[in-house]
């Protein structure tokens, strides 16, 4: 879904270099301690020339990065312009990523599949809410806990069903997360990924020129093409059935399809916060609501 106004997904440039030209615009001259010019810069950030004199290459070389001419680079090139970047391990990971000429193919538009085992798994945790998200972070499966936690997911369409689309534009989830703008934030890094391994992907480019239509701040954000793998991590939410609390979530890449991930969340037993998740699980009983692949109630 391209509209007028949303960001791209991938240009004819590639996303080699789109990821160059946003981190170079989020670093300073002064963060490099370089001495600030006698005339405002056109730009925010490093100029080419500058990165290029940092990393030890020459400015053309740079150039045909940024511009698509060059699609690859070597890893000791690679590492040096990522310091010049100043971009942390998980940026610098991705770098290596996008500039590998063994990039995988597109992943096949079929819906993906739960296996049986995984279902199980959800099924049997207690006083843990569990989530299984797609390779866009569609929710493909959740516990009876996890749709207490985020809402009637069943009752939603399948498209609407997708964690970035929610913490965005879902009012209950939205309005939910005591730390909204670091979860969002988080949301966007992990569907920028995605996008930056599949950019023409029909799915994600619907999905990606919604939330750019509809929040500022995805588009602010998506453009800076943020990218950070955070594999577990600390939430506070303010729940309208049992009140404020902490969580702990942490998340597992399942072995029988490296692109889903299991999303567990829980918090330390005997704690106030422990007591809210059993509230909440109680709640969601006697509601009898749905998990995704329901045996009984």
């Amino acid at each position: 879904m391209d509209s007028p106004g949303s960001p791209s997904l991938a240009s004819s440039k590639g996303v080699l270099a789109e990821f160059l030209t946003a981190r170079r615009a989020a670093v300073t001259a002064a963060e490099h301690g370089l001495p600030e010019p006698a005339y405002p810069r056109r730009v925010p950030g490093l100029r080419r020339e500058e990165v290029a004199q940092l990393a030890g290459i020459s400015t053309d070389y740079y150039t045909r990065l940024e511009q698509g001419r060059a699609r690859t680079a070597s890893r000791s090139v690679l590492a040096a312009i990522g310091r010049a970047l100043l971009l942390n391990d998980d940026q610098q990971q991705h770098l290596f990523h996008l500039a590998d000429p063994a990039m995988p193919e597109p992943p096949d538009e079929a819906e993906q599949q739960v296996s049986a085992q995984t279902l199980r798994l959800l099924a049997n945790l207690v006083d843990t809410a569990a989530l299984v998200l797609g390779r866009y972070l569609d929710i493909l499966a959740w516990n009876q806990l996890g749709a207490a936690l985020l809402g009637d997911l069943s009752a939603l369409p399948p498209k609407h069903r997708n964690y970035v689309r929610m913490i965005f534009i879902d009012p209950h989830v939205r309005a939910m997360q005591a730390d909204w703008p670091a979860r969002a934030r988080e949301a966007v890094s992990s569907l920028r990924m995605a996008a930056d391994a599949y950019p023409n992907q029909s799915r994600l480019q619907e999905l990606v020129g919604e939330l750019s239509l509809h929040d500022h701040d995805f588009r602010t954000w998506w453009s800076q093409h943020l990218v950070t793998v955070h594999p577990f991590g600390h939430s506070q939410v303010d729940h309208p059935i049992v009140g404020p609390f902490n969580l702990d979530w942490q998340a597992l890449t399942s072995v029988d399809d490296r692109e889903q991930v299991i999303v567990l969340i829980t918090a330390p037993p005997g704690s106030p916060d422990h007591a809210a998740i059993r509230r909440l699980a109680s709640w969601a009983r006697r509601r009898c609501l749905q998990p995704s692949h329901p045996a009984s109630c």
